[in-house]
């Protein structure tokens, strides 16, 4: 069966519409009831001293589930990795399917310019590549400088969004879609920079019948600009090459990521498109292409650079909309993963560890609050190490995927520094978690908020 035909396969999975628009909207309201009537059952049945020390157990086991998670994608990075990364000199990249490239611009002035230099050098050939840019509502000089690139670039086609537009990013790339005449759709983002090769080592890829999408390897150039820049750089190399890589060599799952990505033009239009009623576009696209029981397949020698947040606010707006819009998937799929014929028991519950990375960090903000009632002594449950170190679980992981990371990368020695300045971006995380948590079983409306460019990082990008 094609990829194709699988993709009509998927039945039950949530759907852009009226029935879905309301349950997000309305969230799920009766968890947190739900939630506080049992912690009363158990109360009332235990005492509040076992209630608090037996969650707190359960929470440390669930973060040593994690934490076992963390430690086998490292070792098998570790491990394969290296090889990968610098061993491919001599792959074959004649596969060359037309493509077409999709760029959402929304108030991008500072950045696009310089991207769209970086879309125009691709090696690929010209008359096999489309480039659409999509002016998403911009209120700056986006529109403009696109329009005079274009005259200068006949490869390149604007596409205006007028103001009133619907859909966020989503809406944008669903416009572009209904013009896209490659049998693969390329999707960056507005301040992602590709290496001229970038394109060849991704779409090699979909020579593979099996192959619905792919994901790239994206890096932080502006790592200098702050002391937040260079963690988030260093967080890079974790996601990028140790998640990324062991959830594809132990589960054959890794994610489609939202920019330096690809996917088969027949199976988004198979899928309805991207879902518009999600700020997550990139997750909700990976579940409903894993769940009509295709596969996305992951290249870390597909590179581009990316502009990364400079300050913490901006770090607040990124990260929060990433933790509201992956919980969202969460709740909308993990009904359909439990049950998913096409995958194995071990790529079921992989997949359900996936849906939980941004809900484990509102866990820990939870298990640290139960130690602060026994450290100011107004729940005095537990002596020393009975209690699971919950911040201390969580946190080990994370750091060992970074650790892992920066060897296999061949980061200088100094970058290793950077690893102590991971804990505060750690902490703002958890918050951020908790607070998104909140807000979505709660129903609050959100709507897709855009991360402000600085412009900086123009030097060429670390490898």
């Amino acid at each position: 069966m094609s990829v194709l035909e699988d993709a009509s396969q998927i039945v039950g999975a949530p759907q852009t519409g009226k029935d879905q628009t309301r349950e997000v909207a309305l969230g799920t309201p009766w968890t947190l009831p739900i939630l506080i009537g049992f912690w009363t059952i158990a109360v009332g049945q235990f005492g509040l001293k076992e209630t608090c020390r037996g969650t707190s157990i359960g929470l440390g086991i669930l973060f040593c589930v994690f934490l076992l998670r963390h430690f086998a994608f490292a070792v098998i990075a570790l491990r394969a990795a290296p090889h990968e990364m610098f061993g491919q000199d001599g792959i074959d990249l004649g596969f060359r399917p037309t493509v077409t490239v999709l760029v959402p611009c929304h108030n991008e002035e500072v950045v696009i310019a310089a991207s769209i230099e970086a879309f125009l050098a691709l090696e690929y050939p010209s008359d096999r590549m489309q480039l659409i840019c999509i002016d998403d509502k911009s209120t700056d000089a986006t529109g403009q400088i696109l329009d005079g690139l274009a005259q200068r670039h006949r490869q390149l086609c604007v596409l205006h969004r007028p103001v009133g537009s619907t859909g966020g990013k989503s809406g944008a790339l669903n416009e572009a879609l209904a013009l896209a005449t490659g049998e693969i759709i390329m999707v960056f983002d507005a301040d992602h920079r590709p290496r001229a090769d970038a394109l060849l080592r991704t779409v090699r890829h979909f020579a593979d019948p099996n192959c619905a999408a792919t994901q790239g390897r994206c890096i932080i150039r502006n790592s200098s600009e702050s002391s937040l820049t260079r963690t988030v750089a260093v967080d890079y190399f974790s996601g990028y090459i140790v998640n990324e890589y062991g959830r594809q060599a132990l589960f054959d799952l890794p994610a489609y990521g939202g920019a330096n990505c690809a996917v088969r033009t027949d199976v988004v239009r198979a899928l309805g498109g991207w879902n518009v009623e999600t700020v997550t576009e990139d997750t909700d696209l990976t579940l409903r292409v894993v769940l009509g029981g295709m596969r996305v397949r992951y290249d870390m020698t597909s590179i581009d650079s990316e502009e990364g947040v400079p300050s913490y606010r901006r770090f607040w707006t990124q990260r929060y909309r990433w933790a509201r819009g992956h919980q969202q998937v969460w709740r909308d799929y993990r009904r359909f993963a439990i049950h998913a014929r096409g995958l194995t028991i071990s790529q079921r519950i992989e997949t359900l560890m996936f849906l939980l990375v941004f809900h484990v960090p509102a866990l820990c903000a939870f298990g640290l609050g139960l130690l602060g009632l026994r450290a100011t002594g107004l729940v005095p449950w537990g002596r020393g190490l009975e209690i699971p170190a919950f911040a201390a679980l969580l946190f080990l992981g994370p750091l060992v995927e970074l650790a892992a990371g920066l060897l296999i990368s061949r980061a200088p020695r100094e970058a290793a520094r950077t690893l102590l300045t991971f804990f505060p971006a750690f902490i703002a995380f958890t918050v951020i978690c908790a607070r998104a948590w909140i807000d979505g079983v709660l129903g609050r409306s959100y709507v897709w908020q855009k991360t402000q460019r600085s412009g900086h990082g123009l030097e060429q990008p670390p490898c």
